[in-house]
């Protein structure tokens, strides 16, 4: 690999608003020194607005910042006092309103003070790069250039790259390498027309579907129960995203197509609807105010009806029959079913999906080099698990093209322009569509165009695929119905499971364990890396009593769409509320109900014994390991994370041992290694001041929303690196595997002699949790739990600074855990939140 010429030390961003602070907040998770610039404040501190901002940060859900710790990294400035700052900074964004000339007035302003090598960007979502770049001297402009984040900037993949005619070409590659690798961003190149790729796209969708949902009649609701994960998109599906957006910066994207795009076929459904407009007139502006479409009244949704103008309670679900039809596996059969329909709700679907595919097939020459950049900026932009092109072409190339061609000539098309030639000829020909394994189709040159060559992108081993991409990792050393181990030519083992959410069971531990072995006879390392987020939902102790189906994939098999960058806004959003709840994910997978009812603890016993026996081969095998995490890594799997010699993790990692909030505790060496590491941190001596920490992560069944937070938390250590690009994961994981045995890797010492909090430890923490039960925060059983988890962290009753071993611990763990399980109210606990998907406190 070649180093990259362009290191970020300092950056600034222009404008503490919505974006420009949350952009503030992505550089700082990033470790970039930054600055924030805003207006001066009228009165008091001419920095207060920017203040202001930044506590705005700490409070936001879900969390800009990795950690709230962060936000003192932020240093406030305004365009007064500290524009000699800028010439100390390698990159500086611009991100205040889409006024063209408010932009331009500031260019002039701030650029006597930018340094000589600075790179300048703006954040605009859809203004023309070329008109902001004339604002610059003509010397500084091949140093500027677009790259519109989405929002929220941390969380979406998506960032678009956009030259001006004159951005140097080198400059542009080196802020690519740097937005990929640090911030962790799905970078595509963009063409300077209006709303850039994925907005254009994306909003010409939502006003196609918003169109056909007046013309069906349909409430807004319904249009969002056919147009959310049914069909492959996030949940917030269209009306519940343009809350999100915040129906002010959708009109604006709306009025900029308008105004910019006069010559567009569809230019006459380019307007803001009269409901839309009145609802912001009334300060109706979405979640940022409470209220847009949609409204929370006495703990219910409520939405608004254009009808009655009022809101009414939201309760519209999407037809039985169509769900079963869209349950189709075969996409030419399920579009086939939607187009000879005459269900309106599969009437409509099929309408949104056909102007989708000819605006796009329209349009793609004049915003995208070639149909892979608009489907991913599609998939990194707005969530949705298939770009346009690639639906398309799942659904018969041929078949749909000719469909369209019928619907233009009947007149049913929101526009009778033809589809492209390259369209017709491509159906024509044996090809399957424009996505192929050689590259995808560029109009402009009509051959298929190759991804990026850019050195960064050979640190993704297995990058996002797109349909036609197919991938095999690696060659298989052996593979059992459980897991399978791997390598690619480099003496590195990759062990990667198979169960369904990467849980582990019986099956998991032996194959965990075989690996081991065989890693440690012909391997320099093993690396715990899964194909496909999460890392592990953790442990699933059905297992322990049977062996369910195997949810085994073929190693031949193409990767899978990515998670959403949402779905952990609405894990958060679900559950942030209750720090048990975070237990309900991994509930469902732990299948105790099973165990319990066939009365089966003895092999659950065993099972717990097998789990702390792989914990400690991860510990002390003979070769480093190393787990690559991504995702989900909840109880069991966060307790292998624990005990490999090294972990690796991307920032969208959340990670913790919930155990606690289904009446259990950890027992697969967690509670030990916490013990461990607050008696290796311990000051004079004494283990309980960091214990007490360890302990109310465990009690309170602490997640951590980021890689950072679990450092925090005590899941990860300071040793312990964090990746910000999840495709670059497992490049990092191995190169921390290969310097650990080039350094000439020895497992640690067996830790024999640990000073223990005892007796009086135990008293302590027993004394608060009095208090809390007596106050009634807590339950008689949650009382009974904190006392089991207090007993076993502080090495159960023995004097203060007596010596144990880790076995000590580890009996003390397993002895705890089946005592609770054998508990009716445990037991409760466990069915309820199996049965309901909730917690429930006895």
């Amino acid at each position: 690999m070649s180093d990259q010429r362009f290191l970020v030390r300092k950056a600034a961003v222009l404008g503490a608003g919505v974006m420009g602070a949350q952009i503030a907040a992505h550089l700082v998770n990033a470790n970039i020194e930054t600055l924030l610039f805003e207006l001066p404040g009228d009165t008091g501190n001419p920095n207060a607005n920017v203040i202001k901002a930044v506590e705005k940060l700490k409070k936001q859900e879900p969390a800009p910042l990795s950690v709230k710790t962060k936000a003192a990294c932020i240093q406030s400035a305004n365009y007064d006092q500290h524009l000699e700052k800028l010439k100390d900074c390698d990159l500086v964004i611009e991100a205040i309103a889409e006024r063209m000339d408010w932009k331009r007035d500031l260019y002039v302003k701030v650029a006597p003070f930018l340094g000589e090598h600075t790179i300048f960007a703006s954040n605009t979502s859809g203004l023309s790069i070329n008109q902001l770049a004339e604002a610059f001297p003509e010397s500084l402009r091949h140093r500027f250039c677009g790259i519109h984040f989405f929002n929220p900037p941390r969380y979406m993949h998506l960032i678009e790259l956009i030259p001006c005619r004159t951005s140097d070409a080198g400059m542009l590659d080196d802020l690519e390498a740097f937005l990929v690798t640090y911030l962790g961003k799905g970078v595509i190149r963009a063409k300077d027309t209006p709303n850039f790729i994925a907005n254009r796209i994306g909003v010409f969708s939502l006003l196609a579907t918003m169109h056909h949902g007046r013309e069906f009649n349909f409430g807004f609701d319904l249009v969002d129960a056919l147009t959310g994960s049914l069909i492959g998109r996030p949940k917030s599906a269209t009306f519940r995203t343009a809350d999100v957006v915040g129906l002010d910066t959708l009109a604006h994207v709306i009025n900029t197509m308008r105004d910019t795009l006069p010559d567009d076929s569809w230019h006459a459904y380019f307007a803001v609807p009269d409901w839309l407009q009145g609802l912001i007139q009334t300060g109706a502006l979405g979640e940022k105010v409470k209220r847009g479409v949609y409204q929370k009244i006495n703990n219910e949704i409520h939405v608004f009806d254009v009808t009655t103008q009022t809101y009414r309670r939201s309760n519209a679900e999407a037809d039985e029959d169509l769900k079963r039809l869209l349950k189709y596996s075969n996409p030419v059969e399920k579009f086939a079913a939607l187009r000879n329909s005459d269900q309106p709700q599969a009437q409509f679907l099929w309408a949104i999906f056909r102007d989708l595919f000819h605006y796009c097939a329209v349009q793609l020459e004049a915003i995208a080099d070639n149909a892979r950049d608009l489907d991913l900026a599609v998939r990194w932009g707005f969530g949705w698990s298939q770009g346009p092109f690639e639906i398309w072409q799942a659904a018969g190339w041929k078949q749909i093209t000719n469909w369209i061609q019928e619907d233009i000539a009947a007149g049913k098309s929101m526009s009778q322009v033809p589809l492209p030639q390259w369209v017709i000829a491509t159906a024509e020909s044996d090809a399957q569509g424009v996505h192929t394994a050689q590259g995808s189709f560029a109009p402009a040159t009509g051959k298929l165009q190759q991804r990026s060559k850019l050195p960064v992108y050979q640190r993704q081993l297995f990058p996002d695929r797109l349909i036609s991409e197919t991938t095999t990792y690696g060659e298989t050393i052996f593979e059992t119905d459980a897991v399978r181990l791997w390598h690619s030519g480099d003496r590195i083992a990759i062990l990667s499971f198979k169960s369904k959410m990467h849980t582990i069971g019986i099956d998991v531990l032996e194959g965990t364990q075989q690996a081991i072995k065989e890693a440690e006879k012909n391997w320099r390392a093993l690396v715990i890396w899964q194909t496909e987020p999460p890392f592990s939902a953790g442990a699933n102790l059905q297992k322990a009593t049977e062996k369910p189906k195997s949810h085994a994939k073929s190693s031949n098999e193409p990767l899978p769409p990515p998670q959403p960058p949402s779905a952990f806004q609405l894990f958060l959003k679900k559950f942030k509320k209750s720090a048990q709840a975070t237990v309900l994910q991994v509930a469902r997978e732990l299948d105790l109900a099973d165990a319990l009812m066939a009365n089966k603890l003895a092999e659950v016993n065993e099972m717990i014994k097998q789990f702390q026996h792989t914990s400690q081969a991860l510990r002390y095998s003979m070769i480093p390991t190393v787990a690559a995490v991504d995702g989900l890594a909840l109880g069991g799997g966060c307790e292998f994370v624990m005990h490999c010699d090294r972990a690796v993790a991307t920032l969208e990692s959340y990670i913790g041992l919930v155990e606690t909030g289904v009446g259990l505790l950890p027992a697969g060496g967690g509670c030990k290694e916490f013990a461990l590491r607050a008696a290796q941190n311990a000051l004079d001596g004494d283990p309980f001041p960091q214990l007490k920490h360890y302990f109310e992560t465990v009690v309170m069944a602490e997640l951590a929303k980021s890689a950072e937070q679990a450092k925090e938390l005590g899941y990860l250590r300071h040793a312990d690196h964090v990746v910000m690009h999840r495709f670059e994961l497992l490049y990092v994981a191995k190169a921390q595997a290969l310097a650990l045995a080039e350094a000439g890797y020895r497992p640690p010492l067996r830790a024999r002699d640990i000073p223990v909090a005892g007796n009086t430890g135990i008293a302590t923490i027993q004394s608060q949790l009095v208090n809390l039960r007596e106050g009634g925060f807590i339950s008689e059983h949650d009382y009974l739990i904190g006392n089991k988890v207090a007993h076993v962290m502080c090495g159960g009753d023995l004097t203060p600074g007596s010596m144990v071993d880790e076995d000590w611990f580890l009996e003390l763990e397993r002895a705890a855990f089946m005592e609770l399980l054998a508990t009716e109210k445990t037991q409760a606990r466990i069915e309820y939140t199996l049965k309901t998907g909730k917690p429930l406190r006895n």
